[in-house]
């Protein structure tokens, strides 16, 4: 694919924006957190908000369809998330609890900017600018990992607004919008690639399939949460008091989120649902390590910080590569190896690591585990960005999966009859995130799997599509000289000729026609073929074929079995049934089958002319008429007398 000066550096600005949205990303999760879906959370307390508060909730939800709405105008979305977020720089713009509605518009910030990133991801890898699409993916994932580790650290500092964070936050802040600003000039009208190049147009149902789904998964958690506790208590049986003091009531309802987000997400199709799955599943694996793993290092100042960095740098060197899917995979089967050694090196116990204060292994787990999230989400990308699901998939629906998944796994330990724990603790073992780790790598090599034979198939249906156009273009080609010279003479010689050179010359002419009609049978025996031209292609002037109006499809092997069964019978007649016989062949469509009949008005034979012409081994008939038909589920009926020519029928089921 040859690009303009023009195109690659578009590519270049748009990946520009996407790091500039990334740095913004890390500055809104770093303070206000990273969310699609309402605050109040899948554990959040009955009655967190009274009537009126239950739109401040709603805000990510807001933000998040509209945000999928103006996907064509990313740039702006990540400008306008920008300066949302400069209510987070300048805390003192909200002094008291009259500002409430300005305090909560920071919600805002994160849906519209992780969808802006994810719409230039979409943008490049639409492109085929697929190591810059990938990169900004993995950028766009790891700003979240790393804006949570910087929160980690702020929240661990005696005065949060300070002087020295207000102007680290203003300096993320400067150079995110510095680094969209190019992006949002050469885009300023929209950039189409950032929808997918799905056919149909943005308010069609391939589109607004994902806007519908993103919607549902980010709200739907409103309503669970606020399901009351005694109702959920008489629904289990149990009482109010065992739900109300542990996870249990939070695991039950993540698994019904889970649930209910699921089907939501079935609207984005089999891609969609299986890439936000894949996604989530690895996000909930590494929940509980990334928490060890801070828990470990708190005390070692920036070490936390610097292992998410080099944990998205490793993940995007693994997938900026042609080997990304193999790489991701293997680099999720080591992260898991690397979990159970922890958990057999620690004796089951890995909070051990934290009270031994272990940094290596903990920043080692750190590294491996950013890595792992990183890469599977730009190999995922890449795998759903032809079909325009980028950002629905690994927005808003895989995020709410995650939101979901870390309190469901309550569920094992519940069972296990474990003491409570802190939810995104994933039961104090990394046995199980170690499990999900397994398989979200078989899951990113089964999608890689796919989208591989997918492509295959895609450019193998291509390829047929172009040789059949060639085809019929040099059919076209050849046909005016043929039409304009040859076949007028053979009709001339026909007129004028022998006897001999005239039935030679209508032989070839009517051969040269059906050459130009393309009756000739397609390679793929699987393929459907139209009968009626390839039996038109044996007619002569002594041979006469009628045909159904309509067109009378089989797959081109039966068809080339049945065609062959009829070559012997015509051969039969060429044989037995006289010099001057005529031959007429008739095609029924009919709709459990298709019928053949081939007649002649030749010399004919008697009852016992086939068991004789076996009985001395001529087996023609037997084989290469009935054995044929035979084998294709179907019959054969001869009828034959002396001097009254023959009828061969042939019958095959569809």
């Amino acid at each position: 694919m040859i690009t303009t000066m023009n195109e690659r550096m578009l590519r270049w600005w748009t990946a520009l924006g996407g790091l500039g949205g990334s740095l913004l990303i890390t500055l809104t999760a770093s303070s206000y957190g990273a969310t699609f879906s309402p605050m109040v959370g899948v554990q959040g307390p009955d009655g967190y908000y009274d009537s009126r508060g239950l739109v401040f909730p709603l805000i990510p939800t807001a933000a998040t369809v509209l945000a999928l709405c103006l996907l064509r105008w990313w740039p702006y979305l990540l400008v306008a998330g920008g300066l949302i977020s400069t209510a987070i720089v300048w805390p003192a713009m909200l002094p008291d609890s009259t500002t409430l509605p300005f305090y909560h518009l920071p919600s805002a910030a994160f849906p519209m900017l992780a969808v802006g990133v994810l719409g230039a991801a979409q943008s490049l890898l639409t492109n085929r600018a697929v190591v810059l699409g990938v990169a900004v993916t993995g950028l766009g994932t790891g700003a979240v990992l790393a804006g949570g580790a910087l929160a980690r650290i702020i929240a661990e500092e005696p005065y949060r607004a300070d002087a020295g964070l207000t102007l680290r936050w203003a300096g993320l802040l400067t150079a995110g919008l510095a680094a969209v600003g190019p992006a949002l000039w050469m885009l300023r009208q929209g950039d189409r690639a950032a929808t997918g190049a799905v056919e149909g147009g943005f308010w069609s149902w391939r589109h607004l399939r994902f806007l519908i789904a993103a919607g549902l998964a980010a709200f739907v958690v409103l309503p669970v949460a606020l399901f009351p506790t005694e109702h959920l208590a008489r629904l289990l049986g149990v009482s109010g008091y065992s739900l109300a003091y542990g996870n249990e009531k939070a695991a039950i309802l993540g698994v019904v989120t889970l649930v209910l987000v699921a089907v939501c997400a079935t609207l984005t199709g089999l891609w969609g649902l299986t890439g936000a799955l894949t996604a989530a599943t690895v996000q909930v694996a590494a929940a509980y390590p990334l928490v060890l793993a801070h828990q470990t290092l708190a005390a070692t100042g920036p070490a936390r910080l610097i292992g998410v960095v080099a944990g998205v740098a490793v993940g995007i060197a693994a997938v900026a590569n042609r080997w990304r899917i193999a790489a991701t995979a293997t680099l999720a089967v080591g992260t898991a190896l690397a979990m159970f050694i922890v958990e057999e090196g620690t004796g089951g116990a890995p909070q051990r690591l934290a009270a031994d204060q272990r940094v290596v292994p903990a920043f080692l787990m750190l590294v491996l585990a950013v890595a792992t999230v990183t890469a599977v989400f730009g190999a995922t990308a890449h795998v759903l960005a032809p079909r325009g699901a980028v950002p629905a998939a690994l927005g808003p629906i895989a995020a709410v999966l995650t939101v979901a998944g870390v309190p469901a796994l309550e569920v094992i330990r519940i069972q296990r009859g474990a003491p409570p724990q802190d939810i995104g603790s994933a039961m104090g073992s990394l046995s199980t995130p170690a499990v999900l780790m397994l398989v979200a790598a078989a899951a990113i090599a089964g999608l890689g799997i796919a989208h591989h034979l997918a492509g295959r198939w895609a450019e193998r249906r291509r390829a047929e599509q172009i040789r059949r156009e060639a085809a019929a273009a040099e059919r076209d080609r050849l046909a005016r000289p043929i039409h304009d010279g040859v076949l007028q003479v053979l009709a001339l010689v026909q007129r004028e000729g022998g006897t001999e050179l005239a039935a030679l010359a209508g032989e070839q002419e009517v051969a040269l026609r059906n050459l130009l009609s393309g009756a000739a049978a397609p390679a793929d025996p699987r393929a459907d073929v139209d009968l009626r031209a390839a039996l038109t292609a044996l007619a002569t002037p002594r041979i006469e074929v009628s045909t159904p109006a309509g067109a009378v499809l089989l797959p081109a092997g039966r068809a080339a079995e049945l065609l062959a069964a009829v070559q012997a019978a015509l051969d039969n007649v060429g044989r037995h049934a006289g010099p001057e016989a005529r031959t007429w062949i008739l095609l029924e469509d009919e709709q459990d089958g298709v019928r053949v009949t081939v007649r002649d008005d030749g010399a004919g034979f008697g009852p016992h002319r086939l068991d004789e012409a076996a009985a001395g081994g001529r087996l023609g008939v037997a084989q290469s008429m009935r054995g044929r038909i035979a084998d294709l589920g179907g019959t054969t009926e001869i009828y034959s007398r002396p001097g009254q020519g023959t009828e061969v029928e042939f019958h095959i089921p569809r």
